[in-house]
């Protein structure tokens, strides 16, 4: 860290500054965008997080290491251009261009100090006020072209050779803030896309979850009719079983029926046997009638009639057993027709059997499909937070790369303050200089006293260092 301060050259301290910013914020949105798409949204929400804090701490850093020297040396630059050779001259320890230039301007205070004591050194000191004056306007431009004597060469070799590399400086300002522009605007047009993209499958993550949601209601209100018309079959099939058991005991009935139909048909038997056997007798009783003669001729009248009785019993047996025949047919008819009910009712018991295993099997493959759509739903919900939180930190992203592009752009325009001619480089560029008045910060006007022949203790002038906030 000593090292990057005061050694390393300004070249690779704006590159590590800018460069090194620059990528961690592209990594925190390349982070959030890659765990987003694979699914650890709350992972790539955490790592884009940790990306920007540590960059937020890494250009704090960067600043007070790089920016404060420089904005140091050029305020007192200032105070050392209005007079002021009493103040200590910080930083003369670096190696760097702040070392190199803060050297050149202790040089120049201990010059100009023994140069006050002489008219010759008033002429150098008057000289050196001058374009020190110039510097102090923002003219890197300006170069010491007047004979010195030898004895002070080393002060015009110094002085060129600070105003040398504050041209380096503020020409690699200018070009790495140019880069940087254009890296920042790019990685924040890239978060805005990507904003843009991530709201838009949050929008589509809760329509799916909404959807969803239907679904699980809808599977839910068929399991549940399911499960009634589970009740229902079960209902049907104690139904179907107690008319089966009623089948069962009609033709049972009708069995006991038809047993007593037998018994009748015995006794219907035996009274054709009593009426033939009494017809017999009748007729026996006539055959004695008719030998007794007149005696016994009341008696044939009796034993005709009880003749004529047995025929009539005999009619109304022969009847009795016609309609006992015909009623043990129907009988007959009535079982097969309850039989054929009963089978009937079996083979609707057998189906309704098989209808309630199928909607027992339906009902619970709802109730494990209404579960599972569940989880999916907790999970597109989960999802659906997720991505609101990455678009949230996709939207930090890309402020601050807009915050970096306006410190850029600021940084810029302070870098435009100065004319700079980048010829001892080789570059062949013209950095021309912005209109002094700045847009966020108008500098307060002071005037430069003339060097007079004894060095005077010049106090800091107000509002000196506010032209350099920003820096």
């Amino acid at each position: 860290m000593a090292w990057f301060k005061q050694v390393a050259p300004i070249r690779l301290k704006l590159l590590v500054a800018f460069g090194g910013t620059t990528v961690l914020v592209a990594l925190a949105a390349l982070t959030a965008l890659v765990m987003g798409l694979a699914g650890h949204a709350v992972m790539g929400a955490i790592a884009a997080l940790a990306f920007t804090l540590v960059a937020g701490g890494a250009g704090l850093w960067v600043r007070k290491a790089v920016c404060d020297p420089y904005v140091t040396t050029v305020v007192r630059m200032e105070a050392l251009a209005a007079g002021d050779l009493d103040a200590p001259i910080a930083f003369t320890e670096y190696q760097d261009c702040v070392g190199r230039l803060t050297k050149a301007m202790f040089t120049f205070r201990e010059t100009s100090m023994a140069l006050m004591k002489t008219g010759e050194q008033e002429e150098m000191v008057s000289i050196l006020t001058s374009h020190l004056r110039q510097l102090g306007n923002g003219d890197l431009t300006t170069t010491i072209t007047a004979d010195f004597p030898a004895n002070y060469g080393s002060v015009k070799t110094d002085f060129n050779a600070a105003v040398e590399s504050m041209r380096d400086l503020i020409g690699a300002v200018s070009e790495s803030t140019t880069t940087i522009q254009t890296g920042s605007g790019e990685i924040a047009q890239a978060s805005e896309d990507l904003a843009r993209r991530t709201e838009s499958n949050a929008a589509s993550l809760e329509e799916t979850a909404a959807s969803v949601t239907q679904m699980d209601g809808r599977l839910r209100a068929t399991a549940t009719a399911a499960a009634q018309t589970v009740a229902r079959a079960d209902q049907a099939m104690t139904t179907v079983g107690g008319g089966r058991a009623v089948a069962e005991e009609a033709v049972q009935a009708m069995g006991r029926v038809s047993e007593s139909a037998k018994g009748i048909d015995s006794v219907i038997e035996g009274l054709d046997k009593i009426a033939f056997q009494t017809r017999v007798l009748a007729m026996n009783a006539a055959v004695e009638a008719g030998r007794a003669g007149d005696a016994g001729r009341g008696f044939a009248v009796v034993a005709d009639l009880v003749s004529a009785l047995a025929m009539r019993a005999e009619e109304e047996a022969k009847r009795a057993r016609d309609q006992l025949t015909v009623t043990q047919s129907d009988i007959v008819t009535a079982v097969d027709a309850v039989t054929k009910v009963d089978g009937a009712l079996a083979d609707i018991s057998g189906d309704v059997a098989q209808v309630h295993t199928l909607l027992g099997t339906m009902a619970a493959d709802n109730q494990a499909q209404s579960s599972a759509i569940a989880e999916i739903s907790a999970t597109i919900g989960t999802m659906d937070q997720s991505t609101q939180q990455n678009a949230a930190m996709v939207e930090e992203t890309s402020a601050a790369a807009r915050n970096l592009a306006s410190e850029v752009g600021r940084l810029a325009e302070q870098a435009q303050r100065f004319r700079i001619v980048d010829a001892a480089a080789g570059r062949g560029a013209m950095y021309r200089a912005a209109p002094a008045t700045r847009t966020h910060a108008a500098p307060q006007s002071r005037t430069v006293a003339a060097p007079a022949p004894v060095p005077a203790s010049v106090p800091a002038m107000a509002g000196a260092d506010d032209g350099w906030n920003t820096f």
